[in-house]
Formats: structure tokens, sequence, C-alpha cells
């Protein structure tokens, strides 16, 4: 069987990324506007962020590949492998914002945490996509119920959104509780990331609507969570015109 390459399948695996694309930016859309503070993020650095995320995945998928080999026991593999790519998109994040002056505000830590996590999620949509495409064969894959990259790209940001709400909360706090609360926030991903892999795998996908509704559920929580950030961020002691 002939591979699929940029060279033999152009327009697919153009369309198939671009496709892939579009979910993770409307939730893009969707959660830059959910900032109740109503600035606006500068859009340079959120493409930029974006784009990280993306990046992310290339560098995920030999890490993936070599933890596939450690072992054979695919519950340790599914945890294995969600924690490689929770830790990978906290590490992009880290990297590319630690120490951007734009992040003052509590508020935008799970902002940019999820905006890593759908460029993460748009590429890995692409790749999942770039099959069906090139043999024709997309159009069954939805109807047949492989929606799995919707509820992916709900999934990424959800579970990276708990990272950076962790984050946020530790605002106020010393370096050693900031730590701890990132710790407690890539733990509980990996946790969400594991299980919504494990019943996806387990029943074939069969369950999709009540796994994506408990993601429903735990977004909600996730936007309460917002409110509290907001209010945290009117305390945040704002630089004196003196010094502007």
């Amino acid at each position: 069987m002939q591979s699929i390459t940029f060279a033999n399948h152009p327009a697919a695996i153009i369309l198939a990324i671009l496709v892939g694309t579009v979910p993770a930016l409307l939730w893009l859309f969707f959660w830059i506007h959910e900032d109740p503070s109503g600035r606006k993020e500068p859009l340079g650095l959120i493409a930029i962020t974006f784009l990280a995320g993306m990046l992310a995945v290339i560098f995920v998928l030999p890490v993936e590949k070599f933890i596939s080999v450690l072992s054979t026991d695919k519950t340790l593999l599914i945890v294995l492998w969600a924690a490689s790519e929770e830790l990978m998109k906290y590490l992009v994040f880290v990297v590319v914002l630690s120490r951007c002056p734009w992040i003052d505000q509590p508020v935008e830590y799970p902002i940019y945490m999820m905006t890593v996590a759908l460029g993460f999620a748009a590429l890995e949509n692409g790749l999942y996509l770039i099959h069906p495409v090139a043999v024709g064969t997309a159009t069954v894959s939805f109807l047949t119920g492989n929606l799995r990259f919707l509820g992916s790209t709900l999934l990424h940001s959800v579970s990276s959104g708990i990272i950076g709400i962790s984050i946020g909360l530790a605002y106020f706090k010393g370096g050693g509780t900031k730590a701890s609360f990132a710790l407690f926030g890539i733990l509980t991903a990996v946790a969400l990331h594991s299980v919504f892999n494990f019943f996806i795998m387990k029943n074939n996908g069969e369950n999709f609507i009540q796994i994506f509704g408990f993601l429903w559920v735990v977004t909600i929580i996730i936007m309460l969570l917002f409110e509290k950030l907001r209010r945290m961020g009117a305390y945040v002691e704002k630089p004196s015109l003196s010094t502007q």
C-alpha cells in the first residue's frame, strides 16, 4: 500500500490539516472571549502560542513511540501517553510564556494554556484525518462515529485549562505553593485525559456522547473558575502613573 506523503497527496494533507484546525479555532475564539476582564489579548502572542502548541505535537510523537515499546499493558500505556502530552503542552507554555509581560492576570494562565492545547489539538486532528481524506473515506468515518477528534479538541482545552487554573489560583502564593498547585493541575489533567482515552478505546467510541457530556460538565466548572480568577485579578497591583 502506497504511503501517504505530501509528495503524492499534497491536497489531501493540506485539507486534512485545515479541517482539523477549524474546531480548535472555534474553541480558541470561545475561550479568548470568555475572559471576564474584557481585555483583548494580543493576536500576535495568541498566534505564536497556538503555533507553538502545534509544534509540540512533532516533539511528542517520538516520545509516545518510545513509550509504546516500554510495556504491553494498555492501561499503563494510556496513562503514559496522556502524561507525555500534558507535560509537553505545559513545557511549551513555560518556554514561550514564562517571562511574558502580557501574562499579568490570574485568568490569563488558563487562556494561554488552552491556546497551547488547541494548537496541539489542531495538528493532532489534522494528522488523524489525513488518511480518511486521502483515501476518500472521510465522510464515512464521520458517519460511522469516528468523531473522536471533536472530543479530543475539547479534552485538550479542558485538561490544559485545569493546569492553567491551578497556576492562576496560586498567583499570590509563594514559589513552593505555586509548584504544588501546578503539579496538582498536571496530575488532574493527566487523570482526565487518561479516563477519556480509556473509555474511547474500550468501547470503540460507542459511549462518545456520555464522555462528551462529562467534558461539558468539566467545561462549565472551568467557566465558573474563570470568574473566580477574574475577581482575583482585581487585587493585582497595577503600575503607577509615575513609573510609566
